[in-house]
């Protein structure tokens, strides 16, 4: 029997997220969509192409929530899309509404589903779904750092010339502008980027990578960046779902790793058959310790905003 993958949402990210699943595959996915006809076309659209894809799961759609009934993993994609010179936070209050109500049907009709966030602000979504949910805090994550290391190892790959595949990163911190980047813990083939890259460089691709999801939202005009986090989140489903032990930067909840208590915020874990395994706490410098507690500051100001 396959597993079941719910994806909340069939835009452009769940969409893309239900494609890279079923030709991942190791489940059978649904796409859940408030739009009537739109999570249905697309699902049968994705399950035509399983033969050229060489996929055999099956892709459907629905706008009923009972669809996802004994879910083994939800991926929450629904929410607005942010507009040029609006940040992540401006989402707030709208997507809060979005995602409490798909918290509630997850937690009644996929009571033992793991769930990786990618609404914005992601690490405000994440908590959001973990306390609507009142599932255990290694159940629900949300996809931040993977997604801002994946933008980081690109742009440093572009700078050299190299495989994106040779190069890995870590992104520490709040899917937003308070960010941190991590130099010192990114490598080209084991080599640290210090000894490839000047200083200034380094700093400007940091830069760029905090501006990630903004230059793709300018560039489009309309809506935002979608392949990338959508394959971010497949690759964290399926460490989840196959007992992977990947090690990730992802938005987990801390007690007191790092200094930070009772949020979520991007950190190294290890991602599992028991979803977040483990939170590995890095050996940081005071700048970057100060600079993701900061982060963590900023987001537990923001929570007061939807009543944490």
């Amino acid at each position: 029997m396959n597993k079941k993958v719910a994806v909340i949402g069939a835009g452009n990210v769940g969409a893309s997220v239900a494609q890279y699943m079923a030709e991942a595959n190791i489940a059978d996915v649904v796409m859940i969509d408030i739009i009537e006809g739109m999570p249905q076309g697309k699902a049968l659209d994705l399950t035509q192409a399983g033969p050229v894809r060489n996929y055999n799961g099956m892709v459907t759609g629905s706008n009923d929530y009972k669809d996802i009934k004994d879910a083994d993993l939800v991926v929450m994609t629904a929410g607005l899309a942010r507009k040029p010179g609006m940040s992540r936070e401006d989402l707030l209050n709208m997507n809060a509404e979005i995602v409490g109500t798909a918290a509630k049907n997850i937690k009644k009709y996929a009571p033992k589903a793991f769930v990786v966030v990618v609404s914005n602000p992601l690490d405000i979504m994440t908590y959001h779904m973990f306390k609507v949910t009142g599932f255990p805090t290694n159940r629900v994550c949300g996809q931040a750092g993977i997604l801002d290391s994946t933008r980081f190892r690109a742009f440093v790959a572009m700078e050299l010339g190299v495989a994106m595949t040779e190069v890995h990163a870590m992104v520490l911190g709040g899917h937003g502008d308070t960010m941190v980047p991590l130099p010192r813990y990114t490598t080209v083939a084991g080599i640290p980027i210090k000894e490839l890259i000047p200083a200034d460089r380094i700093k400007a691709i940091s830069e760029r990578t905090r501006n990630g999801g903004g230059e793709i939202v300018k560039l489009l005009k309309s809506g935002s960046a979608y392949y990338a986090p959508a394959a971010a989140s497949v690759q964290m489903a399926r460490a989840i779902l196959m007992d992977e032990k990947r090690v990730f930067p992802c938005s987990a909840y801390l007690n007191g790793e790092f200094g930070i208590k009772d949020i979520y915020i991007g950190v190294p874990v290890v991602l599992g058959a028991n979803g977040v395994e483990k939170v590995i706490e890095l050996q940081l410098t005071k700048k970057e310790m100060s600079d993701l507690q900061a982060s963590a500051k900023n987001y537990k100001g923001i929570l007061k905003e939807i009543g944490y």
